[in-house]
């Protein structure tokens, strides 16, 4: 912040009174506070509230070329006395009266001096996480536009308080751990429209019931990373705002633009440590603290200057506009005279712009006001006007509020992540744990199946073996016996029949060794059998050394299964953690919820900024009358000066000539001189975009006299305005080059040539741009072609196809038929009509689906007029008849 700003902050509010109304302005120093201090409770306080006055600079525009020719004689209605912040508004020569302000900018301040006294304090305190406003007043042509809003890109010092409030936000934030999003809208004929997304044309107002806060749920919100992304921005913005040429300002802006840009910082520095009550697990819970965030909303409002309307000549559609626009300034005025008288009643719902302002005026948000007037005496009730809303504005006081809160959101994502891990990690070992009990199981299963199945093979083939041996033995053995016996009985019957000495004997001790044998190999088998029982006894023990291995795996898996349940324990501690946190953020949100000051308007209204024109104003002055142009200059020399050498000469003298072309009564005057020529001669020779687009204006307004089109069409006016509208990319520029032909379509003697030299595919080649004013253009010339060509059938002077059918335009026309916007809609539902009325027309159109379209018109249609003509031209003609009969449909 700079040392005069900061002063000028703190001064004593005695000291910015008025000399002359001398208004009692009581209001408290504004303090900076350093919101850096550490998180000792449970939550910021968001509720701190500290005092603000509205402050208010006044910025003096200089005279600019008509005012300095019209007003030579005379001196300028007011006197600046800035080393003293004072303004001295004359009456007269001898007697005026004297204002103070918190800052008095002369003519010859630059733009950088501007932002540094009005703007910079407001920035500086929405990065310390205030809310803040810097709005623009004065009458229309007296530099609002250029002080807000010029982007400066040939001159990088004319650039305006947007461009320098953002360089200065991107220096101040850290992208990584920040975030800036910027929402662009306009407020035209009380509808919020969106400047970054032209379609959404009627954004509703939301209200909080409880606190009272305003926002735009339906308005475009884009993060921005650098500063040409927000002057790309810009620049669309631009392009979509509504502006005319009155007399007082040849591009006056017709709405309020509002740019909002919302700051997100995180606050570093706290004490975020907190120590687990757990300690078996303190690598778990780090920190329980969340971050703070600091929210704060920058909103930049150029508002639409005051105009009266016998000195803007406003008429027709444009004076309706002018209406609006003084009823919201009236409506704004209201309320902030209620605030300076503390009323208890302040008008707030009068206005949309006075809801999406409440917190500018009277709410939480620090508020930079910069009125700005012209030097002319001739409107000085103008410029007391001004001077006299800023008086009372730097009556009101605001209650600055800090925007601070937990970033619980972002803690609760650290805690469901590291949750998320410990239950990954977990559900990973255990998985791993299950998987290796099941691998040794199986394995242990295998190996005593195995063992067991290898056992009995054995024990069943040795039982067989031995058994099988013993068989044989005992079989050898009582064969043996029985012999031994016979020949033991034949021994007998020989010894009792002869004795024979000495053979008894050696029978008897041979019997006696084969029995002795037979005794041996019994007992070897018997040591063979008590050998396959040890072996039968080690197998036992093998198995049950088996049981012993498989009964220490069940141990093993019952202490994983201790584990899993310590580990189920953690979790549960986190969760109750997590809760107590979330309890304590539901108790930290009533106690927000509950605070905050009585008279607070609102908080976080989401006032998304309105949609901006496609040029800069450059605050020109009034323009005088026809008498007065040919008495100072003359028709003559101002259309000579449009051949002049100077590119900004020529531009001033397009536009001097389209603001007389405006009137009716000076488009003989114009063509008579040659003005048409000149005209035409400009769209062919300059590639200039701005002087394309007021030429084409001023050539539409010509074209609306019947002899008019015809020396247009023989000067090959058509022509050129098709290479204009193929060489252009500017919205406004096709609108005005598609109003000079739609013109020229209403002209049954051109029809032919019109078609013959590329209106018609020109007119359908403007429909590349998909701004609902060159859509509404379009249809409004192929209504009034295909109503000539209608008229020329009827008449029988002319027969065959639609010149539009041929040219493919009936494609377009049904795609449209039933166009969201009235004006385009309206259009388009008149030139079917007219096409269906001649029966050569009938097959393409039914091809093409037409029909369906006229029978919804000849239903549905809010006109009667055209529903009526619908109706009888789907009676009249054979072939939709017969057609609807095919179809069962009815109309």
């Amino acid at each position: 912040m700079s040392t005069s700003s900061q002063g000028s902050s703190n001064r004593n509010s005695n000291s910015r009174t008025s000399l002359k109304p001398s208004p009692n302005l009581k209001s408290k120093p504004t303090q900076r506070r350093n919101t850096t201090t550490t998180a000792t409770s449970a939550a910021p306080k968001d509720h701190t509230t500290v005092p603000g006055r509205v402050r208010v600079a006044v910025r003096l525009r200089p005279r600019n070329a008509e005012e300095s020719v019209a007003d030579a004689d005379f001196a300028d209605c007011v006197e600046l006395q800035p080393e003293l912040k004072r303004l001295k508004l004359r009456k007269n020569n001898w007697d005026g009266e004297t204002y103070e302000f918190d800052e008095v900018l002369t003519e010859f301040a630059s733009q950088k001096r501007v932002y540094e006294v009005v703007a910079r304090p407001v920035v500086e305190s929405v990065l310390d996480g205030y809310n803040g406003t810097i709005m623009a007043y004065g009458q229309t042509g007296t530099g609002k536009t250029y002080t807000l809003g010029r982007l400066g890109e040939e001159d990088t010092a004319a650039r305006g308080i947007m461009v320098r409030a953002m360089e200065d936000i991107f220096a101040n934030v850290s992208l990584e751990t920040d975030s800036v999003s910027v929402s662009y809208l306009q407020l035209y004929m009380e509808t919020i429209q969106d400047l970054l997304d032209p379609a959404n044309d009627n954004i509703a107002i939301a209200e909080d019931p409880k606190t009272g806060d305003v926002s735009l749920p339906g308005a475009t919100l884009v993060e921005i990373r650098d500063q040409q992304s927000f002057i790309e921005l810009l620049s669309l913005g631009e392009a979509h705002r509504f502006a005319a040429n009155t007399k007082m300002n040849t591009e006056s802006s017709r709405s309020h633009a509002i740019l909002m840009v919302h700051v997100k910082r995180s606050v570093k520095g706290r004490d975020a440590s907190h120590s687990s009550e757990n300690g078996n697990h303190p690598h778990m819970v780090k920190s329980l603290k969340p971050l703070i965030v600091r929210k704060a909303k920058l909103v930049i409002v150029d508002l639409a200057g005051s105009e009266r309307i016998d000195k803007s000549g406003s008429e027709g559609h444009m004076l309706e506009e002018a209406k609006s626009i003084n009823l919201s300034l009236s409506a704004l005025g209201k309320c902030i005279n209620s605030l300076a008288e503390n009323s208890a009643h302040v008008p707030i719902r009068d206005s949309k712009l006075t809801r999406l302002l409440r917190d500018s005026f009277g709410g939480t948000a620090r508020t930079s006001l910069v009125i700005t007037i012209g030097p002319s005496p001739r409107h000085r009730a103008e410029t007391a006007s001004t001077i006299m809303f800023g008086q009372r504005a730097m009556k009101v006081e605001n209650m600055i509020k800090l925007k601070e809160e937990f970033d619980y959101k972002s803690l609760s994502r650290r805690l469901d992540i590291e949750l998320d891990k410990l239950i990954m990690e977990h559900e990973r070992q255990q998985k791993a744990f299950e998987d290796e009990i099941e691998r040794l199981a199986t394995e242990a299963h295998h190996r005593i199946s195995e063992a067991e199945r290898n056992y009995a093979d054995s024990l069943e083939k040795e039982r067989s073996k031995y058994q099988k041996d013993y068989m044989e033995s005992i079989k050898k053995l009582e064969e043996k016996f029985v012999m031994n016996q016979r020949k033991n009985e034949d021994s007998r019957i020989k010894s009792s029949s002869e004795v024979i000495p000495g053979v008894s004997a050696e029978e008897m001790a041979d019997l006696k060794k084969m029995l002795q044998k037979e005794t041996l190999l019994r007992k070897a088998a018997e040591g063979e059998t008590n050998n396959w029982k040890i072996q039968v006894a080690e197998l036992k023990q093998s198995e049950a050394s088996a049981k012993s291995e498989i009964s220490k795996l069940h141990k093993m898996l019952e202490d994983e299964a201790h584990q899993k349940e310590k580990l189920e324990g953690e979790i549960a501690i986190l969760q109750s953690q997590l809760l107590q946190l979330s309890l304590e953020a539901d108790e930290t949100r009533r106690h927000l919820d509950g605070g905050g000051f009585d008279k607070e308007v609102g908080g976080r209204d989401s006032l998304t900024s309105q949609i901006k024109h496609q040029q800069q104003v450059s605050g020109n002055g009034a323009k005088p009358s026809i008498a007065k142009l040919f008495e100072q200059v003359g028709l003559q020399k101002i259309l000579s000066l449009l051949e002049s050498e100077d590119a900004d000469v020529r531009i001033h003298a397009v536009k001097v000539v389209a603001n007389l072309a405006a009137e009716e009564t000076n488009q003989g005057k114009i063509v008579e001189a040659g003005g048409l020529t000149s005209l035409l001669t400009l769209l062919k020779t300059t590639e200039d975009e701005t002087i394309h687009r007021v030429a084409a204006g001023a050539i539409a307004n010509l074209a609306m006299n019947e002899s008019n089109q015809e020396l247009i069409m023989a000067q090959g006016g058509i022509s050129l305005l098709s290479m204009t509208a193929a060489n252009a990319d500017d919205p406004q520029t096709l609108r005005m080059v598609a109003g000079a032909i739609a013109n020229l379509c209403g002209n049954d003697k051109l029809q032919t040539e019109l078609r013959g030299e590329g209106g018609i595919k020109a007119l359908l080649g403007m429909v590349r741009c998909r701004h609902p004013d060159v859509h509404a253009q379009v249809a409004r010339g192929i209504a009034n072609f295909a109503k000539c060509e209608s008229r020329a059938s009827s008449q029988g002077i002319k027969s065959g196809r639609s010149f539009l059918i041929e040219d493919g335009a009936l494609s377009w026309i049904v795609q449209n038929a039933n166009n969201e916007a009235s004006s385009i809609r309206r259009h388009i539902e008149l030139a079917l009509c007219h096409l269906a009325q001649h029966e050569a027309n009938a097959r393409d159109m039914i091809k093409g689906g037409a029909l369906w379209e006229l029978v919804r018109i000849s239903r549905e249609c809010s006109r009667d007029d055209i529903k009526t003509l619908a109706h009888r031209t789907l009676a009249s003609s054979p072939a939709f008849q017969a057609e609807m009969r095919r179809l069962r449909l009815s109309h």
